[in-house]
């Protein structure tokens, strides 16, 4: 009996050694988010506590590693954090520069008062693969294009598909339109539901832009949105240019009354609404939005005149549009629906919106005073085509 003791005890204290002394890894990442003329945020997760980083370098012919390169560190007010979790805002860079980057996790064994052990490091591979670049946005430069899906609902390989479709590889960036899961349980339903396919197919070196749908906003995670999406931004509506286009990007919110029984009560969409309207009127002393010859507005719930629609359509109608109106908005884009639908300005929206369905893609580019739209399903038929002119 005691020698049995004996080695169930040496057993388990092997596994416990081995597991304690595991290789941390980067378990999905790095991402991009919020490129824009002078910095960029970039995303990863590890499946150990850790402290993070990001190293920098031009692109400029020499090896990664022919010199030390400038690290830039997750941390909130000077202090490094230790998480699973890893978000780096890098600033201070060139517009419409490549740039190279690795990523860093070093796991965190224990922290006690001042004295802090670390473990082991995972890192993005810079020796046996390529090393992973992203370009800066820039306002000067003369064309950019992109491509906008949305309401994919976690369905599994439909991104690739539709990007494909839309030729991707060839666009500037990528825009999520919102609706991309059901709901927002927990991190693994982030990537599993779409994120894991998006950083393998580009996210990782083209820039992807989200605007938040209804069904981000439902299930216990939904408030842990943002530190997956635009963490490092104050809001979850932004503003960025690349090229001759300014993008406006609008959250929209729930589409029942905050009241409304599926809510719990846990909601307050139009208040929230109201205080995106109050930023919107100050949009028009920007540089970038006065100088652009497109204005885009990406939204996930459409306006519309139509009498059948719900509350959250009305509110965006109501509080949205007149500002949008003065502001001399080129082309909205939306999902929502689940439907291809467009509608030509009218007296009350005086500007097209484009509403694309939970299975088609929306490629746009410009060409001098023009912005095409193309509008692809998933076996690459065309669904819509419309131009629109710089005003």
């Amino acid at each position: 009996m005691k020698i049995l003791k004996s080695l169930i005890c040496i057993l388990l204290l092997t596994v416990a050694t081995q597991v304690a002394t595991a290789q941390i890894q980067i378990l999905y990442g790095p991402y991009l988010q919020n490129v824009k003329e002078n910095e960029a945020t970039i995303v990863w997760e590890a499946d150990k506590p850790s402290i993070g980083w990001v190293e920098l370098a031009p692109n400029d012919g020499t090896h990664y590693y022919g010199e030390e390169r400038p690290k830039y560190f997750d941390t909130t007010n000077g202090v490094k954090n230790t998480s699973l979790l890893h978000t780096v805002k890098v600033k201070g860079l060139t517009p419409g520069t490549t740039y190279r980057y690795r990523v860093y996790s070093q796991e965190v064994l224990s922290h006690e008062g001042i004295n802090v052990i670390y473990g082991r490091v995972a890192a993005s591979d810079v020796y046996r693969k390529k090393v992973l670049t992203f370009t800066t946005c820039d306002h000067s430069k003369k064309e950019t294009s992109f491509a906008m899906i949305n309401d994919i609902h976690g369905r599994e390989d439909i991104i690739t598909k539709l990007l494909n479709v839309a030729g991707y590889k060839e666009k500037d960036l990528i825009i999520f339109n919102g609706d991309m899961v059901s709901e927002f349980k927990d991190r693994e339903t982030i990537f599993n539901g779409f994120m894991k396919e998006s950083i393998e197919l580009f996210a990782s070196e083209k820039p992807m832009y989200y605007a938040r749908g209804n069904h981000e906003t439902r299930g216990e995670f939904a408030t842990s949105f943002q530190k997956y999406f635009s963490p490092k931004e104050p809001f979850l509506y932004y503003v960025f240019r690349q090229g001759p286009v300014c993008f406006i990007m609008l959250d929209t919110g729930e589409d029942k009354p905050d009241s409304d029984i599926e809510y719990s009560g846990i909601t307050d969409y139009d208040s929230y609404r109201t205080e995106q309207v109050e930023w919107m009127k100050r949009l028009y002393k920007s540089d970038d939005f006065k100088d652009a010859k497109f204005k885009v507005v990406i939204a996930h719930m459409p306006p519309s005149a139509d009498l059948s629609i719900w509350h959250g359509q009305k509110d965006v109608l109501k509080k949205f549009v007149p500002i949008l109106n003065e502001l001399g908005v080129d082309l909205m884009l939306c999902g929502h629906l689940h439907i291809n639908k467009y509608e030509e300005p009218s007296a009350d929206i005086k500007f097209p919106v484009l509403v694309n369905s939970n299975n088609s893609v929306v490629s746009v580019e410009t060409n001098g005073n023009q912005m095409s739209l193309i509008v692809n399903d998933l076996e690459g038929k065309v669904v819509a085509k419309k131009s629109y002119f710089a005003k």
